[in-house]
């Protein structure tokens, strides 16, 4: 059958390993439904090849069809993405998706198509029926030429990877909710939109042919020779305009999309303002942090370059890492509002793009839709694929109460100063936002975050925290279960509070989807990676976050938690020095360093390490002069050991009238060998339900508690092995 496009063999190829075929035929059953999807979706027959070879193609040397390469000439090529696929020995990755990559990158059409609406999409459609491990999907990744974009055919439970069957004993047991028949017709109108475009694409190349044709004179009927030669170097020409003059264009935007908004100034003549402006500028990062063809720093790093002492554009971009910037400035007057944005390339400190806006703010939609109009115009600036998932996202508006968004501005204000006092305040606001809408569900996710950070912080205890922050996620969810802040609420609930993994996991996962971008649902997902012991994939994990926050000491502190846990102690002195170089107060770097000095007996150093910590962390009862005089009285009585011992003793009687994590307590008599102490500290830790105590089932200085029936049994109520 021929293809829709004349000069192409097939329009689908359909790309698999017989590993995935010979359990129950799930691929030939996939194809066939497909066809009939496809019957019901095109007018005209779409051609598909499909070949039910026996072989596995592990080598070149099987048997395979001589002509597959011209079968490979092809619209639209579909690999069936699964645990086998990537594997770059098989003959389905060498010589069917490598190679469609390579030619369809060369051909009329390339690789990537614009769509009607305007998005780009590659003529690979994956269907994945696994979960990926993390070196595959770099894999794929990375001959793709970006994120893997495909359409699921997954059933996961715990304890379950499997592909998603026609029909299902129990669907509603499958976490990624998702049923077959929908899979399918997305795969069918998916097919359809990328020939769509090609179609219209080869429909106008054809017609600029024919006016061309039409219009050019009679040819003389006698040619001299020098007309003969001119014109077959404007041929020449011609030609190598063809094949080069586009290589060079696409080289020129082919750049990574990725993109700085810098801090908005206020030019309002009153700073009470600032709160509004910076809002404004949060929310179109947020917007663009969306959409997932574009790599977004987070504000942490971008906070850096506050104010009129910057550095240059190319400057900025360099320590981000990044090849655009934008900036703006904004004034608002009573409920009048201006704003201007600009887009600039910064290798070339260029500007590409630039607007003004100026309007009367009288409902909360008419903010959003500026924020959500400028982060569209800057995608599309950058050639940037928007899904109508995205689309639908960035335009959401989340309160219709002006009040309301405008006392919840003022919460993430605070918030993200992450004191003490500021917390407080952030959440006076944030339930000050609830009060103007009761339907506000952002406001309820920020109370649930406020609590559960500043119980992180020591700020609160954990008994405090935890109702309160069910609670409030509770209601967001009720409210609006779409948004990402409130799946970021959910993992940490599920992570911190309630030690379940396999809901943080798909929490996790889900934001991840929603905000590929957001480094703190990035860093979350890699404490869930360390605590279930998988710790090469949490610095992984975490390393993804600093790239898009490069200049967040908090992301550098748990950085080097992961690293002391994957053993890497120097690393993580190293790392936990320079943050504490930035921050001299960082109670994670402060407070993880002197069990690492201890891993590798750099003892001199951990005592002074602990003094610095405990005089920090509980400063308005500790001074460091009184840490120092305890340690000095323990260590002439009883040496290094006798140190230690005697500081975890005046911790535990302080902790009567002052709340003292048991955990700082617990390292302290690990380090000095007191185990029937330390498991003492491990269980009240866990009595007091501190977020962090899932880390001690991984942390490197209780590995000599893994033999002890108590360690084993305290673990084994959180569903965690004990070695």
């Amino acid at each position: 059958m021929a293809s829709l496009i004349p000069g192409y063999e097939y329009d689908i190829f359909i790309s698999y390993r017989q590993k995935d075929n010979k359990y129950d035929g799930w691929v030939t059953e996939f194809v066939d439904n497909l066809k009939r999807e496809l019957e019901a979706t095109f007018k005209e027959d779409v051609s598909v090849y499909f070949d039910i070879n026996p072989h596995d193609g592990l080598l070149e040397t099987h048997d395979v069809d001589a002509s597959l390469k011209d079968k490979l000439n092809c619209l639209v090529f579909i690999p069936i993405i699964s645990r086998t696929y990537c594997d770059p020995k098989s003959f389905a990755w060498e010589h069917e998706f490598k190679a469609f990559v390579e030619e369809a990158s060369k051909d009329q059409f390339g690789l990537k198509v614009k769509l009607p609406n305007g998005n780009v999409a590659s003529r690979v459609l994956p269907i994945q029926i696994h979960d990926l491990d993390v070196d595959d999907k770099k894999l794929i990744e990375i001959e793709l030429g970006g994120f893997l974009r495909g359409i699921e055919f997954i059933y996961k439970e715990p304890g379950v990877n499997r592909p998603l069957m026609v029909n299902e004993d129990q669907p509603d047991n499958n976490l990624n909710k998702t049923f077959y028949r929908n899979q399918i017709n997305k795969v069918s109108n998916a097919v359809k939109e990328i020939t769509t475009a090609i179609r219209k694409h080869n429909q106008q190349v054809g017609e600029i042919s024919k006016e061309i044709i039409k219009e050019t004179p009679e040819r003389p009927k006698k040619l001299n020779q020098k007309v003969i030669i001119v014109s077959f170097c404007v041929l020449a020409l011609i030609a190598l305009g063809y094949f080069f003059l586009p290589k060079i264009f696409k080289s020129s935007n082919s750049i990574e999309k990725s993109i700085a908004v810098l801090p908005f100034i206020n030019d309002s003549p009153n700073d009470s303002t600032t709160y509004f402006i910076d809002g404004v500028m949060e929310e179109i990062l947020t917007d663009l942090q969306m959409i997932k063809d574009i790599r977004v720093i987070s504000r942490t790093s971008v906070e850096q370059f506050r104010g009129p002492a910057k550095p240059t554009t190319p400057e900025i971009a360099k320590k981000l890492g990044v090849n655009y910037i934008v900036e703006g400035s904004g004034q608002k007057y009573g409920n009048t509002f201006r704003l201007r944005v600009q887009l600039i390339r910064a290798a070339k400190e260029s500007h590409l793009w630039a607007k003004s806006y100026e309007k009367e703010i009288k409902y909360a939609k008419d903010i959003f839709s500026i924020q959500s109009e400028i982060a569209q115009a800057i995608a599309a600036q950058l050639e940037a694929a928007i899904t109508p998932q995205e689309k639908q996202i960035i335009q959401k508006t989340p309160t219709s109460n002006l009040d309301a968004y405008n006392a919840y501005l003022q919460g993430i204000f605070y918030f993200t100063k992450f004191t003490k006092v500021d917390e407080e305040v952030a959440l006076q606001y944030f339930e000050q936002a609830i009060e103007k809408d009761p339907g506000y569900a952002l406001a309820y996710a920020g109370i649930c975050r406020a609590w559960i950070f500043s119980a992180m912080q020591s700020f609160t205890t954990p008994e405090e925290a935890y109702p309160k922050a069910i609670a409030a996620f509770t209601k967001a969810f009720e409210l609006d279960s779409t948004r990402v802040e409130v799946y970021q609420a959910l993992a940490s609930i599920q992570l911190f509070i309630k030690w379940n993994w396999v809901g943080a996991d798909a929490a996790i996962k889900k934001a991840i989807a929603l905000n590929p971008n957001d480094v703190y649902t990035l860093d979350y997902y890699a404490c869930l990676l360390d605590i279930i012991g998988r710790k090469e994939e949490a610095i992984e994990q975490e390393e993804l976050a600093i790239k898009l926050d490069p200049l967040n000491v908090g992301l550098r502190a748990d950085y080097g938690l992961f690293l002391s846990i994957a053993c890497r102690y120097d690393d993580a002195i190293k790392t936990f020095q320079a943050v504490i170089k930035i921050d001299p107060a960082n109670t994670v770097a402060l407070g993880l360093l002197p069990s690492t000095f201890h891993q590798i007996g750099r003892y001199k150093e951990e005592l002074e390490a602990w003094k610095s910590y405990l005089s920090i962390a509980y400063k308005d009862f500790i001074t460091f002069n009184d840490v120092a005089q305890i340690f000095d009285l323990g260590y002439t009585k009883g040496g290094f050991a006798g140190a230690l011992n005697l500081e975890a003793d005046t911790l535990v009687a302080q902790s009567k009238t002052h709340f003292i994590l048991p955990f700082d307590i617990a390292i302290l008599y690990a380090c000095a060998g007191n185990k029937e102490r330390t498991m003492d500290m491990m269980e009240r830790d866990y009595e007091v339900h501190d977020f962090n105590f899932p880390f001690m089932a991984v942390y490197p200085v209780f590995e000599s508690m893994h033999s002890e029936p108590r360690f084993c049994n305290l673990f084994c109520k959180i569903n965690l092995p004990c070695k």
